[in-house]
């Protein structure tokens, strides 16, 4: 059960302030009351509270003061002014302030209580809002690549030993692989790290709009280029450009950029004057680079200049390992923005998505356990969250090939044989998809002389 909100009331005419008291604490509050300005200030240099009500005509300390030392201690914390001296020029000087609310006396208790509940929710979101940053800023970045996977573990390695120098990187894998993610890693591991890390998908502009996309443009220099504007290359001097589907880029502007890679200088689009540059680029394709040269799509001398380290991303199906964990951090990640209290997920569900060959890879994986936290109703994703196809899948059945049911030891061996090569011979792996320990797991496997 949440803590009671926490409300701190000054005024200095006591019936006034007991009346306030006794009517926010009926409404379950925690409230705190004092008719003295300076005790008013004390209390909020000792603790914060989700909401202040101050009169503001008080003698030593007013309502203003009060106003201004509680935003400069807690900017979320919400202010409410409560004054028999309404004026105009009063109510803007709060509101400039930083104050929620504006009541004058006499008042209607039904109206304090709305403004209260009002001023208490924005406090809530405002905190809330906070919390959720802070707590999602551990799913991005260099410490959000997750995996257990062998060859994963050393492509990173690969990656951050690249990351130190400033050659450009081409990222080739399927899509859903996280191919803008591992560009990510490199910017964050990088001395470049400290400037921007500017992103265009090469697929989605013309030749046109993708020119003016990456290098800017001149005032004047189009109808309709009111100022002068820079481009991406430019913002991302210092830093990294990441160029995404970069084998979607027409022949013509794959000339422009070679000329950008070799010169390290940038014109603007309608500009007459070439701009020094020092930016590393990252590229990104879900297609064998090499077969596009030689089919003649891109640039065999764009490619030598582009292409100085590859970084390939296996598909998910080719490290099911990391399954588990990819699971378990994005139930985590859904639960958090949705607010939602889902604590684990049904070892069915695990089972199924392990059998599973994620043609969308990672993005798809993503996608099934978002929406089986949406789905949730209680703390847990199970089978009937996930989506129909998936639903459907049947356990595997063995038959012998002479015909007929198998015997049940035959059935288990059969299934167990099939899961230590879904594995990849990860004894580990494959005992918890068979829901047992490695310890059973060994003696089965040379019960039924599987080594």
């Amino acid at each position: 059960m949440n803590d009671p909100a926490k409300l701190l009331v000054v005024d200095d005419e006591a019936i006034a302030l007991n009346n306030l008291v006794h009517v926010l604490k009926k409404e379950g509050y925690a409230v705190t009351g004092t008719q003295s300005g300076p005790e008013a200030m004390r209390r909020l240099d000792k603790e914060e509270y989700n909401l202040v009500l101050t009169d503001l005509k008080m003698e030593k300390v007013d309502g203003m003061q009060v106003l201004l030392r509680s935003k400069a201690l807690y900017p979320d914390t919400e202010v409410i002014m409560i004054t028999g001296y309404a004026t105009v020029d009063t109510a803007i000087e709060a509101m400039k302030g930083g104050a929620y609310h504006y009541i004058a006396k006499p008042y209607k208790l039904e109206e304090v209580r709305r403004v209260v509940a009002e001023a208490l929710e924005k406090n809530r979101l405002k905190k809330e809002n906070f919390r959720l940053r802070e707590y999602l800023k551990t799913f991005h970045g260099e410490a959000r690549l997750i995996t257990s996977n062998s060859s994963m573990r050393r492509l990173l390695e690969m990656a951050g030993q690249v990351a130190t120098t400033d050659s450009n990187v081409v990222i080739c894998g399927e899509s859903g692989t996280g191919k803008e993610l591992l560009a990510r890693f490199v910017h964050s591991a990088s001395r470049r790290k400290q400037g921007a890390l500017m992103s265009v998908n090469c697929g989605v502009f013309t030749e046109e709009l993708l020119a003016n996309e990456l290098f800017g443009h001149e005032k004047g220099a189009y109808t309709g280029a009111d100022e002068t504007r820079k481009g991406l290359v430019e913002m991302a001097d210092h830093g990294t450009l990441f160029l995404d589907e970069i084998t979607e880029m027409p022949i013509g502007m794959q000339v422009k950029l070679l000329r950008v890679l070799q010169e390290r200088e940038v014109m603007r689009v309608g500009g007459t004057q070439a701009i020094k540059v020092d930016v590393r680029f990252i590229a990104a394709t879900n297609r064998d680079l090499q077969e596009e040269v030689r089919q003649g799509r891109f640039r065999q001398d764009l490619y030598y200049r582009i292409n100085v380290v590859t970084l390939k991303i296996p598909p998910l199906a080719e490290r099911k390992d990391d399954i588990p964990l990819l699971v378990q951090h994005f139930m985590k990640k859904y639960a958090t923005l949705t607010n939602k209290n889902i604590k684990e997920i049904a070892p069915e569900v695990v089972d199924i998505l392990m059998s599973y060959d994620f043609p969308g890879n990672v993005r798809e994986l993503e996608n099934i356990i978002e929406r089986g936290v949406a789905l949730a109703s209680d703390d847990s994703i199970n089978v009937s969250h996930l989506p129909e196809d998936l639903r459907g899948a049947s356990v595997h059945t063995f038959r012998r090939k002479s015909g007929g049911i198998p015997s049940l030891a035959e059935q288990e061996k059969a299934y167990i044989a099939w899961a230590l090569k879904e594995s990849g011979d990860n004894k580990s792996l494959a005992a918890q998809s068979l829901g047992i320990d490695r310890v059973s797991l060994w003696r089965k496997i040379k019960k039924y002389e599987l080594e």
